[in-house]
């Protein structure tokens, strides 16, 4: 047996097995691929990747050592004893070969599969295997196979809830932060809303990061479930529920090999909402020509996969196709996007409007649920509920109740950026404005990211500022003023 022994490395997503090349319980000498191996000793058996050390001071010869996942994952306390195992090959490796050959694959093969990667015996290059496969050919009935596996039946339930709602939005679209105003409105309305939402992935901030600048945004299941009691409404960060693990884990990988597919971000959209027991949902599909969907073909493809899967999931859901051609708002930022949000709330005459109508037309087809609401009467009933400052007034009750945080700083490093030429503002590229507010530090300080004082249309004149860069870091700074000095995402025209 061998003594357990922690080891504080993080190798995103997979665990590994360290042993000594002098190990007397496993042969190591002949290792020279990637093994996969069974520790035994906690609950139940635990997978791992093996790595082999030379250094006794890592790992002695009678140690097994574990990275923080694994360590976590086996659940026993360091100098326990422990044995290890050479693991057979999982045998949903199978159920890939037979997807890459382009076969359908059924219910119970998904299930498989995703119940190997949550228990981490597939690598990421296994993962990565997956997501090919089904990257290049997938029905919509294998989309809800996909869902229903990765949910595995653990959804919250809601005691005398007929209509439980959410909001979603498929992103590509800086500042575009809705869904805060729509939870807002259609908790102060009555309908409850357990609004679970993700930090930066890709983008200057997600909805998550965004909120988490006024109330914290970590809590589980059951902590969800009693706020939604008392306040209707809760903004949480998905991550911090247990039925998402195999999001997260997909997600990574997928991010990391910049592998974006339409119908894994759906399976995983579904899956969340339907683990947060949503029975009625509205899906925003910005479209734009910078926006992560393109055109309206591939917005109109991609409406009938999420109602055809919805149903299959007895999920009712509104997929309303958007104006993604440029940033919504003026914030583009956690700090700035909260700005943006409460000004809107409070009715202040510098709010952005953009972002307040195009969140009372998606709380209205939210609210439009509820069957005593017919039809377009929903915009109106949220202009009402917004402008009586009853949103506001649920919104702090949120607040208040999922726990106040302490003001975040906007960023004191600031650069201008000028307009090189007198005309008219026509295009302002998404991707381009996402890119220099990651670069200027907004995935990781809620503090950075950029203000956008001219929007499409605006008359601009040489010199006129076109939006204002906020760093906390130099070396952020730096970055994004290289990037600046490249491309600055406007394109001006010199018509009068």
């Amino acid at each position: 047996m061998l003594s357990l022994k922690y080891i504080a490395i993080n190798s995103f997503n997979e665990n590994v097995v360290y042993l000594h090349k002098d190990c007397d319980a496993y042969k190591v000498d002949d290792t020279n691929s990637i093994v996969k191996m069974e520790i035994h000793g906690g609950a139940s058996p635990l997978f791992a990747f093996l790595e082999i050390v030379d250094d006794e001071n890592i790992v002695a010869a009678d140690e097994l050592g574990l990275n923080k996942s694994a360590f976590e994952m086996l659940n026993l306390p360091e100098g326990a004893k422990v044995t290890v195992s050479l693991a057979n090959p999982p045998q949903s490796i199978a159920y890939i070969k037979r997807k890459m050959e382009g076969n359908i694959l059924s219910s119970s093969e998904y299930s498989g599969i995703i119940k190997d990667i949550a228990t981490k015996r597939y690598s990421n290059m296994d993962i990565t295997s997956f997501l090919v496969a089904t990257g290049s050919f997938i029905t919509p009935q294998e989309v809800s196979s996909m869902t229903e596996a990765l949910v595995d039946g653990n959804t919250l339930t809601w005691d005398n809830e007929s209509i439980v709602v959410d909001h979603h939005c498929l992103g590509g679209v800086p500042g575009n932060k809705t869904d805060i105003i729509i939870t807002a409105i259609v908790a102060a309305y009555g309908l409850p809303i357990p609004k679970t939402s993700a930090r930066s992935l890709t983008s200057c901030a997600g909805v998550a990061d965004t909120f988490s600048v006024l109330a914290n945004v970590n809590f589980d299941d059951i902590k969800l479930k009693q706020l939604i009691k008392e306040n209707r409404g809760a903004i949480v960060d998905y991550t911090s529920l247990p039925t998402t693990t195999t999001c997260k884990i997909i997600s990574s990988v997928e991010r990391s090999l910049g592998i974006i597919k339409h119908e894994h971000i759906i399976s995983s959209i579904l899956a969340i909402k339907l683990a947060a027991g949503v029975t009625h949902l509205v899906i925003d599909i910005p479209v734009g020509p910078t926006a992560r969907i393109k055109s309206t073909k591939e917005a109109l493809r991609l409406r009938k996969i999420i109602e055809h899967v919805s149903d299959l999931l007895l999920i009712e859901t509104d997929v309303v196709i958007t104006d993604g051609s440029e940033p919504i708002g003026n914030g583009v930022g956690a700090v700035l996007e909260a700005r943006d949000i409460m000004k809107i709330l409070r009715n202040k005459e510098d709010a952005p409007q953009d972002l307040r109508e195009k969140s009372l037309f998606l709380a209205g087809r939210v609210l439009e649920f509820d069957p005593k609401l017919r039809g377009g009467q929903g915009y109106r009933v949220a202009k009402e509920i917004l402008t009586s400052g009853r949103a506001l007034e649920a919104l702090n009750r949120i607040i208040y109740a999922q726990g106040k945080t302490s003001q975040a700083q906007l960023g004191h490093l600031t650069r201008d950026i000028v307009a090189n030429k007198s005309g008219v503002i026509e295009a302002i590229d998404n991707y381009r404005i996402n890119e220099i507010g990651v670069l200027a530090g907004a995935a990781q300080h809620h503090g950075a990211g950029i203000d956008l004082l001219k929007k499409v249309g605006d008359r601009v004149e040489r010199g006129d500022v076109l939006y204002r860069i906020h760093s906390l870091n130099s070396n952020d700074f730096a970055f994004a003023n290289s990037a600046v000095n490249n491309n600055n995402g406007y394109e001006i025209s010199s018509r009068r």
